[in-house]
């Protein structure tokens, strides 16, 4: 019993995956190529996100900063989920809502990137956080699942995983964004 369970999770989340890249490849192509040139004209990139989304961006700007599998120049990426005293500031004394929206504001300047993170496309925080960016000039990017949500019509490339299972959605987002990961490194790594 236990074993088909196990096993019916594991095709399940293939699955998913296997149809989000079938619909998605060039996008992520697409979307990679802008991220790069950004990088590559000195701009940053703002990660956030709520829960297990919040842990997605600071994974993913970790790996950019740091290294993702080849040792190269750190790249600017920040997590804006990661600063405690800031985030407990800005809910305290405004509104949750605000938290990311603030950083932004703070932090974000024209051509930056911003990469929203939001399993149902619907979190206060995030969409607000993404009309701050767009009204700054950034780019936006969303990742996302079930019907995309509000965030997927607010940015300008919209990543929506076809599940609505927040687990296939999450396992999918981060297998998305060691792809990009994989993909900008390439770009700054010196061949031989």
């Amino acid at each position: 019993m236990m074993k088909s369970k196990i096993k019916k999770e594991f095709l399940e989340s293939a699955e998913v995956k296997r149809l989000f890249v079938e619909e998605s490849a060039d996008l992520i192509a697409q979307t990679t190529e802008r991220i790069i040139a950004a990088l590559k004209q000195g701009r940053k990139i703002l990660l956030f996100g709520n829960g297990g989304s919040a842990t997605d961006a600071s994974h993913l700007a970790s790996e950019l900063v740091n290294r993702y599998t080849k040792n190269r120049q750190a790249l600017p990426a920040i997590a804006l989920t990661t600063d405690s005293s800031v985030i407990t500031s800005i809910g305290n004394d405004s509104d949750f809502s605000e938290i990311f929206a603030r950083q932004i504001e703070a932090l974000g300047q024209k051509g930056d990137i911003a990469i929203a993170i939001s399993t149902s496309g619907k979190s206060p925080n995030v969409l607000k956080a993404v009309e701050t960016a767009r009204a700054i000039g950034m780019a936006t990017i969303g990742f996302t699942g079930g019907d995309g949500g509000p965030l997927a019509k607010r940015v300008e490339h919209a990543f929506i995983v076809p599940s609505k299972v927040t687990a296939r959605i999450q396992e999918t987002h981060i297998t998305l964004g060691h792809v990009i990961c994989g993909l900008v490194e390439e770009a700054f790594t010196e061949q031989p």
